[in-house]
């Protein structure tokens, strides 16, 4: 092959890369590259459920996750999935999906909170088999909120307490806190203005035990590619 069908080559190969990041979100990093086959998936902006947000808010749309997410788990060239996040939540019922889906996934996967990961981007955060977040970023916690029409019996208030408790035992069952200390950061009037709920930094997140370990792109790297080894083991 010439230089110039190689230079060809390439040029296409990064334009359908940047058209993956633009369109998905998501990026297959090269095994010559990566030591392996890695997976990287970004979940910023809002979660977007069943009704399509403004065309001006950034989403990431469950249902082009969903599909990347099976295709890495039949994949044989993909080792381990690497996943980004700086989200302000969004839709509960798409976000858990999300997490159940990465949850049960059998390849390695490693999370790494950036900016952000706040409401249903806490069950996102740790449904990764090892989570990290950046000594900036931070976590929210609340209780879950009714959008749209809501009617006023004690079914609906019921059905709410039910949501809550769905995403308190993810989190629980994925993480080092327990559900009730959960909850309890949940409720805490104290700390956000005309809000229930909890605001946890990098360092707190960690030691509530909600997040794995501080660190960075380096660390969520390193930590992946061993997770990788142990399976390949």
């Amino acid at each position: 092959m010439s230089s110039q069908q190689n230079k060809t080559e390439k040029q296409k190969e990064r334009n359908e890369e940047n058209t993956e990041i633009r369109e998905m979100g998501t990026l297959e990093l090269e095994s010559g590259r990566s030591r392996g086959g890695i997976q990287l998936l970004t979940i910023v902006g809002e979660i977007e459920g069943h009704d399509t947000v403004s065309g001006n808010t950034k989403a990431t749309k469950y249902e082009h996750l969903l599909p990347r997410l099976a295709q890495a788990e039949d994949d044989e060239e993909t080792r381990g999935i690497l996943i980004l996040l700086n989200t302000l939540g969004g839709d509960v019922e798409a976000g858990l999906a999300i997490a159940e889906m990465i949850a049960s996934l059998s390849k390695p996967t490693v999370s790494l909170v950036l900016g952000g990961s706040h409401s249903i981007g806490g069950p996102l955060a740790v449904s990764a088999d090892y989570s990290f977040i950046v000594p900036t970023g931070t976590m929210i916690v609340h209780p879950v909120r009714s959008t749209g029409m809501f009617i006023g019996v004690i079914q609906s208030y019921r059905n709410m307490e039910k949501t809550q408790d769905r995403i308190a035992r993810f989190i629980a069952s994925h993480s080092r806190i327990t559900q009730e200390r959960l909850l309890e950061l949940m409720l805490d009037s104290t700390q956000l203005v005309k809000d229930v709920g909890t605001m946890l930094e990098g360092e707190e997140a960690v030691r509530e035990g909600l997040i794995d370990e501080v660190g960075g792109i380096s660390q969520a790297f390193a930590k992946l590619h061993e997770l990788m080894e142990e399976r390949k083991k």
